[in-house]
């Protein structure tokens, strides 16, 4: 940690653990600031913390979390991330701090991921294979994560097995979750803000099949819709996701149809209702295509 780290991250780290703590009735976890550069340091927005000094090979906790924000970036913890994967410790590295990681390690041999803003500029590189959308992935004691409004959920995701299911339900209540989202879910970003949609009238193509992923239409009435013939809609398409409007359009709707199987209880037939695919049958042949195992065993695997 060390200036200008990313407060949304610090407060929901401590904030979930304490929680936690509240649900199990005791001082079950503990946490504490520690930096290359002790004493108070200040976040993006003004919040204050005290944090203790490195001791280089001393004090090394169960699990190191390294922050995002302006300190994320920098290479001072990355000594203090060595120690700890030389022990095999888990190390666990949010937005910034995961961006810097994939950039210094070159080609790391496992998954890794970001926030989805970073890795939209690391895949336009092309040097970083392994690069995923997911909210985390874990490769050896290193957890790369997306950080932000998902650190909630990847703190429970590690205390979990200390948990109980009851417990898990409880924590997410008194946090005011909606749902935990499984580790590898993608990351929810919005396709119209990518930089290579500079036409429009993609752009609002790509909205139109975001808002109408329940009720799907046929490209004729699209094509009608944002004035231009369903040929230069094929076109368009082809040339910014080397794909037809009608392919993307499924994979839109497999997508949503992926988070629903893996992240709600809902009946088969309901999410491929939401979804528009009509049958629990056609929904499992558009995942397994899509995803290589149907609906039914991927909730399993969760």
């Amino acid at each position: 940690m060390g200036n200008r780290f990313c407060e949304y991250e610090t407060a929901a780290i401590t904030r979930t653990l304490k929680i936690a703590n509240e649900v199990l009735g005791g001082a079950v976890f503990h946490w504490r600031y520690v930096s290359e550069t002790p004493g108070l340091l200040n976040g993006d927005c003004g919040m204050i913390v005290r944090a203790e000094p490195v001791v280089k090979d001393h004090e090394l906790s169960d699990v190191l979390i390294i922050v995002g924000g302006h300190s994320g970036g920098d290479a001072q913890w990355f000594s203090r991330l060595r120690q700890m994967t030389r022990i095999s410790r888990l190390c666990v590295l949010l937005s910034d701090a995961a961006t810097a990681y994939i950039k210094r390690t070159k080609s790391p041999t496992g998954k890794v991921t970001t926030h989805w803003r970073d890795a939209l500029s690391l895949a336009e590189t092309g040097d970083h294979p392994n690069l995923t959308n997911s909210l985390s992935e874990k490769s050896g004691s290193v957890i790369t994560a997306a950080g932000t409004g998902a650190t909630e959920e990847l703190i429970i995701s590690l205390l979990q097995p200390q948990l109980s299911t009851a417990d898990v339900a409880e924590l997410s209540n008194r946090l005011v979750l909606p749902m935990v989202r499984t580790a590898h879910a993608d990351q929810p970003k919005d396709i119209t803000k990518l930089p290579a949609l500079s036409d429009t009238r993609v752009r609002s193509a790509v909205k139109a099949m975001e808002d109408s992923l329940e009720m799907p239409f046929n490209i004729y009435e699209l094509a009608n819709d944002i004035g231009v013939s369903t040929r230069h809609l094929e076109r368009m398409f082809k040339d910014v996701f080397n794909q037809t409007p009608a392919r993307f359009y499924k994979q839109l709707r497999t997508k949503r149809a992926r988070a629903l199987v893996e992240d709600t209880q809902l009946s088969m037939m309901e999410i491929a209702v939401a979804t528009g695919f009509g049958s629990s049958s056609s929904l499992n042949e558009a995942i397994k295509k899509e995803y290589g195992v149907t609906a039914t065993k991927m909730r399993a695997r969760r």
